[in-house]
């Protein structure tokens, strides 16, 4: 089902954007959208695509920005890295698009990244990553490790939690991420034999990766789980999953027909929101945990105001292939609306589309008041905000259960813990 479905919704992004690719008029702007619309991403993907579009017509609505309305080009990245290189380059050097919003995966960014820095392009990414990078060529409105992952580990330490299982999809923010966590949990007392999923060394005897990790797309989790219910035996346990895409929907199947539940050896996923829980068995993973920048269950005005006036543009939407039934939205979706009011104050701030300027007006500082709270723009081209920690339930919400305010990105936390 889920197959067909993300096959019907590249077929129809891409027919959008070869209709929004026409010529510049004088009164638009062109600005692009890069994601995953079919393949194994495009579970998560597409809902940043729906979500930018709605946020176009919002500003359009109220008369675009610097007087320009903008117009959309829409291409598929198809959960192929390569082919994400390509787009990026159509977009910069055909289509001249001013700025371009767009990735979930870090090896898709990375794969986009020399593009952008050659071209001076400007891209806003806006999913969850490891770190370890600071493009002048990037707006990271993406939770960086501090913003998601510490504060997890933390959680689950205040909650007693002695051993820590990690697990991944094989790709650069999984590993990345789990190496910071290793010297995290190191550095908090957790001792190397209760950190579960293996270690690989070099020469050395230096740890250069920690965790299990399966490729993008994985089926059986049956021996990993059969792994993970052993680690958990002793009652203190939990699972700090990095794995992304549809191969969450096996790996939570298998979990709970193998009688684990939040009790015996809870999960916190970063890839797994209110919008991956659509495919998932949610009645069977409740109490299970996230932790992002925002959930749909934030109860303020501003937030019920954007989850009301997205299901009112998706009733009246006409974009090919769009899914309307059972829509949620997610912090994936909000750092991508985010991202573009970000924007667009930064060219208002600047007066101009130019790149450099953009760059300069967004590295000032601007904030902007979204639905999961204050966001403001860093000199390091990362943003703070708040975080929040939220245990699943039946319907595939989140009850929130810790929050944190005013948190700095902070990417470059490798080699910053020391064990005690």
């Amino acid at each position: 089902m889920i197959k067909r479905l993300t096959t019907l919704l590249g077929a129809g992004a891409l027919a959008l954007g070869a209709f929004t690719g026409s010529a510049l008029a004088a009164d638009t702007v062109k600005v692009g959208v890069l994601h995953s619309l079919s393949g194994t991403m495009a579970i998560s993907e597409t809902s940043l695509r729906d979500i930018l579009l709605f946020t176009f017509d919002e500003i359009n609505a109220k008369g675009g920005v610097l007087g320009k309305k903008i117009q959309p080009v829409v291409v598929d990245g198809a959960s192929n890295w390569p082919l994400f290189a390509e787009k990026a380059k159509q977009l910069l050097e055909q289509d001249k698009v001013a700025v371009t919003f767009g990735c979930w995966t870090s090896v898709s960014r990375k794969s986009v990244l020399p593009v952008f820095e050659k071209n001076n392009g400007l891209l806003f990414y806006p999913v969850q990553y490891e770190g370890e990078e600071e493009s002048q060529n990037v707006a990271y409105t993406a939770e960086a490790v501090n913003q998601q992952a510490t504060p997890a580990v933390d959680y689950y330490l205040a909650e007693g939690k002695k051993k820590f299982y990690l697990l991944g999809s094989d790709y650069v923010y999984p590993q990345t991420t789990n190496l910071v966590l290793l010297e995290y949990l190191l550095s908090k007392g957790v001792k190397l034999e209760n950190i579960g999923g293996g270690f690989r060394k070099d020469g050395s005897g230096k740890i250069i990766s920690a965790g299990k990790y399966t490729p993008f797309g994985h089926m059986d989790y049956q021996q990993i789980i059969a792994e993970i219910k052993q680690f958990a035996a002793s009652g203190d346990a939990c699972v700090i999953s990095t794995l992304n895409g549809d191969t969450n929907v096996p790996f939570f199947k298998e979990y709970a027909a193998a009688g684990l539940t939040a009790e015996t050896c809870p999960v916190v996923s970063f890839s797994i929101s209110e919008d991956e829980f659509r495919g998932l068995p949610a009645k069977q993973l409740v109490g299970q945990l996230g932790c992002w920048t925002y959930f749909q269950s934030i109860d303020t005005p501003a937030n019920k105001k954007f989850v009301a006036d997205f299901q009112a543009w998706l009733k009246k939407s006409n974009v090919p292939g769009l899914v309307k039934e059972g829509r949620v939205t997610c912090s994936p979706m909000v750092l991508s609306y985010v991202g573009v009011y970000l924007w667009k104050a930064a060219v208002e701030k600047a007066g101009s589309f130019d790149v450099d300027k953009v760059r300069a007006a967004y590295k000032s500082g601007i904030s902007f008041n979204g639905p999961g709270g204050k966001v403001t723009t860093q000199p390091n081209m990362h943003v703070t905000k708040n975080v929040f920690i939220g245990e699943t339930k039946a319907d595939g919400q989140f009850k929130i259960v810790k929050s944190f305010q005013n948190v700095y990105g902070e990417p470059w936390l490798k080699g910053k813990f020391m064990a005690k």
